[in-house]
C-alpha cells in the first residue's frame, strides 16, 4: 500500500477494515425517553467545561432506541445532556452515553468526541408504562419510568428542542500519553420528521457506579417527560473551541514578561 493509499483510506480505524462506514448517518423510528430533572448547581459546575455557560440546574436523562439506522445498525443508548449556552446560543452538552453496539461506539468517539461506553441499556413497554434501565455489567445504575401517551405534546417545541445545537469535548490522546486533540465540537440533528410525541408523569432513579457516574448529578425532583418517535440525520460536527491552542496562547502569555525583564 502506497503513502498515498494510506491517506486516502485513513477516515477510520482500523485502516483495513474501519469499525464503521462513512457517513451520512440516517436514523428511522428513533425512539426517545427524556425526563428532565433538576439537580445541584455545584454538581453541574464540575462537569461542565468552560467556555459553555450553565443555563439552570437541569439535567435530561434521554434513553433512546435506535432500531434503524444507516452504517450504525440496531442499538439502544442512555445517557445524560446538561442545557448549556455557548456564546449566547443555547443548546445541550452530552455529558455521558452508554449503548450497546461497538459501531457507534467507535464512530462516536473518533468522528465527533461522543463520550460513548459500552453498556446494556434498554427500553420496555409494560402495560401503560414505559421502562428505561441502565446495567453496567451486571449493576443496576439507572431506571426511569414514564406514563403510556397521557397527552399529546407540542410537536413545535419538540422540534426546535432537536434542532438546537449539541456540544462535545473531543478528546484524542497523543502516542505519549499527551492530549493531541481537546476540542469543543458543536453539531446539529438535520432533516427530522417527528412522528408523535407525548407526555406523562415520570420517576427517575440513578444509582452510583465507579465507572458509569450518572449518580453524580443528582435528582432533586422531576420538571418533565417526553417520548417521541423522528427520523433524522446526524450531521457531522464542527470546532468551536481549540481548548490546546488556548492553553498554548495562554502559557505564552503568562511567560513573555519574565523574558522581557530578563
Amino acid at each position: 500500500m502506497e503513502i498515498a493509499d494510506v491517506v486516502k483510506r485513513a477516515y477510520a480505524m482500523p485502516l483495513t477494515n474501519p469499525s464503521f462506514p462513512p457517513g451520512p448517518y440516517r436514523f428511522f423510528d428513533r425512539e426517545y425517553i427524556i425526563i428532565t430533572y433538576r439537580t445541584t448547581r455545584e454538581a453541574l459546575e464540575a462537569v461542565v467545561p468552560a467556555p459553555l455557560e450553565i443555563v439552570e440546574p437541569l439535567v435530561k436523562y434521554e434513553f433512546i432506541r435506535m432500531p434503524d439506522s444507516t452504517g450504525f445498525g440496531d442499538y439502544t443508548e442512555t445517557g445524560q445532556v446538561i442545557p448549556v449556552k455557548y456564546k449566547g446560543q443555547h443548546g445541550g452538552y452530552v455529558h455521558s452515553m452508554y449503548l450497546d453496539d461497538d459501531a457507534p461506539i467507535a464512530g462516536g468517539r473518533e468522528l465527533w468526541g461522543f463520550p460513548k461506553k459500552l453498556a446494556n441499556p434498554k427500553i420496555v413497554h409494560e402495560g401503560e408504562v414505559i421502562v428505561g434501565t441502565l446495567h453496567y455489567g451486571s449493576v443496576l445504575c439507572a431506571t426511569g419510568t414514564m406514563g403510556y401517551k397521557h397527552r399529546e405534546a407540542d410537536h413545535d417545541s419538540v422540534l426546535a428542542a432537536l434542532a438546537a445545537p449539541n456540544f462535545l469535548i473531543k478528546i484524542i490522546p497523543h502516542v505519549d500519553g499527551g492530549p493531541r486533540i481537546c476540542e469543543l465540537v458543536r453539531y446539529y440533528l438535520t432533516d427530522i420528521t417527528l412522528k408523535e410525541a407525548w407526555t406523562a408523569p415520570a420517576a427517575l432513579d440513578l444509582r452510583p457506579h465507579v465507572m458509569a457516574d450518572v449518580a453524580k448529578l443528582p435528582v432533586l425532583d422531576i420538571v418533565s417527560a417526553i417520548h417521541f418517535k423522528a427520523d433524522l440525520t446526524l450531521g457531522l460536527g464542527e470546532v468551536v473551541h481549540d481548548y490546546l491552542a488556548d492553553h498554548s496562547r495562554l502559557a505564552t502569555s503568562t511567560t513573555q514578561p519574565e523574558k522581557i525583564r530578563a
